[in-house]
């Protein structure tokens, strides 16, 4: 397919949904290619699923920015390097600037194991278990200034049962988000 989107991931971790894009963008009909991987620590799995894949994968510590602004200008010159136009965020667990999001406004994606607005912030999962919903799920976005609530792009509901914890309910979330995360991207994509 010709004319692909170009993408840029940001991942602090596992990578499992980046694993999920990977897959997505090598079907021939898919709208968009990965075309780097940035990642804030090194130690991040992500980073050998992207080399596995030939993709681009780079570090870039924020701990040796002094500033969050230092840090995103440091990203936005790399996504920039290799052409990114839209930018997934997949398990990214740091807070973008104001300056950043301006930048990209429109073109920055994220999963939230949520059925947002409900439950924002890191602790998602645990917080549904403990207000004893019967049913949670996960959340595409896009990134606004405001933490998980720009405008919503899809979202899979996920029933909670009676003997879930904390790892068995994200790990059917899971599930979801691997399927719902490509389906918004091409969704992004098309209507760009």
């Amino acid at each position: 397919m010709p004319n692909k989107k170009k993408i840029g991931v940001l991942i602090s971790g596992n990578g499992s949904n980046l694993q999920a894009l990977i897959d997505a963008c090598e079907q021939p009909d898919f709208p968009a290619e990965i075309t780097v991987v940035i990642s804030n620590k090194e130690s991040a799995y992500g980073l050998n699923r992207a080399s596995e894949h030939g993709i681009p994968a780079h570090i870039i510590s924020h701990k040796n920015y002094k500033t969050r602004e230092a840090f995103d200008e440091a990203m936005h010159k790399l996504l920039l390097h290799h052409n990114a136009e839209i930018i997934c965020l997949a398990g990214f667990m740091r807070l973008l600037s104001a300056g950043f999001i301006t930048k990209w406004r429109g073109r920055i994606l994220n999963i939230h194991p949520s059925l947002l607005p409900n439950f924002k912030g890191a602790h998602a999962v645990r917080d549904a278990l403990e207000a004893e919903e019967k049913e949670t799920g996960c959340t595409v976005h896009l990134v606004t200034e405001e933490l998980d609530s720009g405008p919503v792009i899809l979202q899979a509901k996920v029933p909670v049962l009676p003997d879930d914890t904390e790892d068995s309910l994200h790990q059917r979330i899971h599930e979801q988000e691997h399927r719902i995360y490509p389906q918004a991207l091409r969704i992004l994509v098309e209507k760009l």
